[in-house]
């Protein structure tokens, strides 16, 4: 296994860690959260640009790397959601966007087509991934008592919860847009 591919799967390994640290109650359990997250999402930026730039890109790496952002972005909503932070309408909103997508790639990769991540994928996700840090850091710096932190920052966590589930919205449109002719809509 080469190395990007290790750093997918090091994403993958942090997530319970990031669940417990998000969920469990503990002295000192948000900063650990925002850190293991803030790890967790270097490694989605190292292992794309290594696997482009030596050449190591495989079809392992192109499976996983996307299911390890879903799968680490959705734990911390959820959790988000489990905490109070945020809505689950939004949260709904994008794993909903998450299934279409990937049932697309199945659809054109049946096809022979593969669906490469575009702009609005990729802006959708740095921005869902830097709000996800900007609340975890909220809470790291609140403390432990997380449901108290002020109303502007209740309200700025909502804010960018929504601002991601508008992007999450407009990227699942171009995907759905861009390989509309592979869905069959003949009955």
């Amino acid at each position: 296994m080469n190395l990007p591919n290790k750093l997918t799967v090091l994403r993958i390994i942090l997530v319970p860690f990031f669940i417990i640290f998000a969920l469990v109650d503990f002295p000192g359990s948000r900063i650990l959260a925002l850190l293991v997250f803030i790890a967790a999402s270097v490694t989605d930026a190292l292992d794309g640009h290594i696997a482009r730039s030596r050449n190591l890109v495989t079809n392992f790496g192109k499976f996983l790397d996307p299911l390890a952002d879903k799968v680490l972005v959705i734990s911390a909503l959820v959790c988000f959601v489990e905490l109070g932070l945020c809505s689950a309408v939004p949260v709904i909103i994008i794993i909903a966007r998450e299934f279409m997508v990937s049932g697309l790639r199945l659809v054109t990769a049946n096809e022979g087509v593969v669906v490469p991540a575009n702009i609005w994928g990729k802006l959708k996700t740095a921005f869902t991934m830097a709000s996800i840090v900007i609340i975890l850091l909220a809470a790291a710096i609140k403390g432990v008592d997380i449901s108290d932190h002020g109303a502007f920052l209740a309200i700025t966590e909502q804010l960018l919860i929504w601002i991601s589930a508008a992007l999450t919205v407009v990227s699942g449109w171009t995907y759905l847009d861009a390989y509309k002719e592979y869905i069959n809509t003949d009955m």
